[in-house]
């Protein structure tokens, strides 16, 4: 891909991406320390991620499904935020378990936005596909969560990273799957297979097929474990087993390292 790629907008400057590890590695001992602080997360996959996002724009771009996609350009923040609309849905939908689990935390897609608004980068501003395609890998984090099965833990949050991680190979969102369940393995028993438990996920991801390109009013309607079995998403077995294993150990697994209100800290492509 080069510069003037049609993705990319002439207007941007000098558009370059680099790999930046020690900034990385600045931005994770800063996540650690106040983990409310989710900005922390869009530096780290910036100064990781290269050139793996025009990568995989361009990919989707060649891809049938990719241009028709495009061509539409949906804006997913106020799709997925009409609750009225999946409300409606049958029990068993996608769409119905995406309401529950968005309501039962308290979040918003609209939210994850805002707090992206805080990162201070020059990505955004552009209106271009690339910006349209970032905005897109971003927004439909939380249906990663309802789709595979991992839920808000620490452990979960980077489960859907190295989940999304073997869709798109990515080092940033890699660097803080990895990274967050190393904090993690510090507080769960030690035979705990919690680093296994993100690779299980990265396997998975790569078989599965790729929930970028789906249509996601067409995906919310359908049942979700029929949209499971046909995207070919495996159930999180290693991370179900850490879950027991906390939990026989009289560990709560959703109080390891800020987890639940503020484990979003921990996510996000």
């Amino acid at each position: 891909m080069t510069e003037t790629s049609p993705y990319i907008s002439p207007e941007r400057p000098n558009f370059k991406p680099r790999l930046r590890p020690m900034k990385a590695y600045k931005h994770f001992r800063n996540l650690i320390a106040d983990k409310e602080d989710t900005t922390q997360v869009f530096y780290i996959i910036e100064a990781l991620s290269g050139r793996s996002l025009l990568n995989d724009m361009e990919r989707f771009g060649a891809s049938e499904r990719g241009q028709k996609l495009i061509t539409e350009r949906q804006i997913l923040p106020a799709i997925l935020d009409d609750h009225d609309r999946w409300k409606a849905l049958p029990d068993n939908t996608v769409g119905r378990a995406y309401l529950n689990f968005m309501t039962s935390q308290g979040l918003s897609a609209q939210g994850l936005v805002e707090e992206y608004e805080r990162f201070d980068s020059d990505f955004s501003g552009y209106n271009d596909t690339l910006e349209w395609y970032a905005n897109r890998r971003r927004d439909t984090h939380d249906l990663f969560h309802v789709l595979t099965g991992y839920s808000r833990d620490a452990l979960g949050e980077a489960c859907v990273l190295g989940f999304t991680d073997g869709q798109a190979s990515d080092r940033g969102v890699r660097f803080i799957a990895y990274m967050a369940a190393r904090e993690v393995g510090k507080q769960a028993p030690k035979a705990a297979p919690v680093i296994r438990a993100v690779r299980e996920a990265q396997r998975n991801g790569k078989k599965a097929e790729r929930l970028i390109y789906e249509d996601i009013i067409t995906l919310m309607a359908e049942p979700l474990e029929q949209a499971r079995s046909r995207l070919n998403i495996a159930p999180p077995k290693l991370y179900r087993k850490v879950h027991a294993m906390m939990k026989e150990s009289g560990i709560d697994p959703f109080a390891v390292i800020g987890s639940g209100e503020g484990s979003e800290n921990l996510v996000m492509a």
